[in-house]
């Protein structure tokens, strides 16, 4: 089973009238005001999936600031969720404006069945004391559910692009030892921090923390699948492709390229969500 663990649906009305809400939502502006910048629903998002060979993927909305819009992108989550429950696996995107709203919308979400929070991102705020505090109760309401929560990480180096923020890995570092038993997934190879991992420090406290491949062709080199292996090992890592951004077939063939064993490859592609998901 193959097993996409980062994508991202719209309602057809967002697609539709995408300027609206990118002046409406200053955040949304930054990552998809672009006309250019690809958005699909979740019709779109299956398609997609049967021409690429995946079977089930995770998907999320957009952290919008408006509380309304964010309740209406959830329901229509949940709702595709439901349409097609044999396919997508929905997580509940929270507010990037926090507060205990948010929060109660996140607990409420997952006793109604989704399976997860996230992607958990602060694309204008930065990631300062409130942030890291709303943070922690997301965490909390995911860890009392047992459910996993995916964060939007990013590196701070390198070039900028769209959604890449402040953030300082010692801050992210931080949260993950604060979280506890949470099972994280750090988006985007956790802006870098698996290389830490070869620190004994860290590695003591990183049994429940998995990182996800997203974006990866647009960041990395196709040798950080089998650095990161060695590193890792094949079990924490999370095939995810930020669709509509990229298409599976890329990151497959990058795998391939980058040297991972075949049982590296399964693992990475479907059995570690398979595991983490209880599929």
């Amino acid at each position: 089973m193959i097993v996409d663990f980062h994508t991202h649906i719209f309602p057809p009305e967002v697609i539709a009238r995408r300027q609206d809400f990118a002046e409406r939502e200053p955040a949304f502006a930054l990552i998809y005001g672009n006309p250019r910048a690809r958005m699909v629903d979740a019709e779109s998002l299956v398609q997609a999936m049967d021409e690429e060979g995946v079977d089930k993927a995770v998907t999320f909305g957009f952290p919008w600031a408006d509380a309304g819009l964010c309740r209406e992108a959830n329901a229509y989550l949940q709702d595709a969720g439901a349409r097609h429950a044999d396919r997508l696996i929905p997580f509940y995107t929270p507010s990037l404006t926090g507060g205990k709203q948010a929060v109660r919308g996140a607990v409420l979400a997952l006793e109604e069945g989704m399976r997860g929070i996230g992607e958990v991102a602060f694309y204008t705020s930065g990631m300062g004391e409130e942030q890291w505090s709303y943070l922690l109760s997301l965490g909390e309401a995911a860890r009392a559910s047992g459910v996993p929560l995916l964060l939007h990480t990013n590196e701070s180096v390198g070039h900028n692009y769209p959604g890449k923020t402040d953030m300082r890995l010692r801050d992210l570092w931080r949260f993950v030892e604060q979280a506890g038993e949470l099972t994280l997934v750090l988006a985007h190879w956790g802006g870098g921090l698996f290389f830490y991992e070869l620190m004994k420090s860290v590695a003591k406290r990183v049994e429940n923390l998995y990182y996800d491949t997203a974006a990866s062709p647009f960041l990395y080199d196709p040798r950080v699948y089998r650095i990161a292996v060695d590193i890792l090992g094949p079990e924490r890592i999370l095939f995810g492709t930020d669709f509509p951004l990229i298409r599976p077939s890329r990151y497959r063939r990058e795998m391939m390229e980058g040297g991972l064993s075949a049982d590296a490859q399964r693992r990475i592609l479907g059995q570690n969500a398979c595991r983490l998901l209880q599929l």
